[in-house]
């Protein structure tokens, strides 16, 4: 999918329908350059595709009259969702991946800060102080001898 502006995403897929009915579906909006059906992951599946695809126009705007078009229509009596293909994403990015996001390469640009540009907002400042108050309170209780009541000391007349 050389042309991601004119290729679009198509959800909803019935089993029945195949790349030939897919591209008759989408002709009257454009010339269809290519259509990509994705076979499910699992071998054993008995399921021709997964339920979705995407069709390449030549041009970007056919693409955006097939989305206006065909989006919430039927095919074979199931409800199309029609809109532009986003770009895929690389085996080691986002869900699914096998690598932790922090380790990602744009995660870490993203959401790294320096110490020295890191600011403490009052939020920051009131966490910090219900942290203080709860260490009092741990050390108070570390200081007890024993847990539960104490016993009442009875007062000189």
């Amino acid at each position: 999918m050389a042309r991601l502006k004119a290729t679009v995403y198509v959800g909803g897929l019935d089993n029945a329908v195949d790349e030939r009915i897919l591209s008759e579906a989408f002709l009257p909006f454009g010339e269809v350059v290519d259509i990509s059906i994705p076979k499910p992951e699992a071998i054993s599946s008995a399921d021709p595709h997964r339920g979705f695809g995407y069709v390449e126009f030549e041009l970007a705007e056919d693409a955006q009259e097939a989305i206006d078009n065909m989006d919430q229509s039927e095919l074979f009596g199931r409800v199309l969702k029609v809109a532009p293909a986003k770009p895929q994403k690389e085996g080691n990015e986002g869900l699914g991946s096998k690598v932790a996001v922090w380790e990602q390469e744009g995660w870490l640009a993203q959401h790294a800060q320096s110490e020295g540009n890191q600011k403490s907002s009052p939020v920051d400042k009131e966490s910090t102080a219900i942290m203080d108050s709860e260490s009092r309170h741990v050390a108070e209780l570390v200081q007890l001898d024993f847990a539960g009541p104490q016993p009442v000391q009875a007062f000189d007349n």
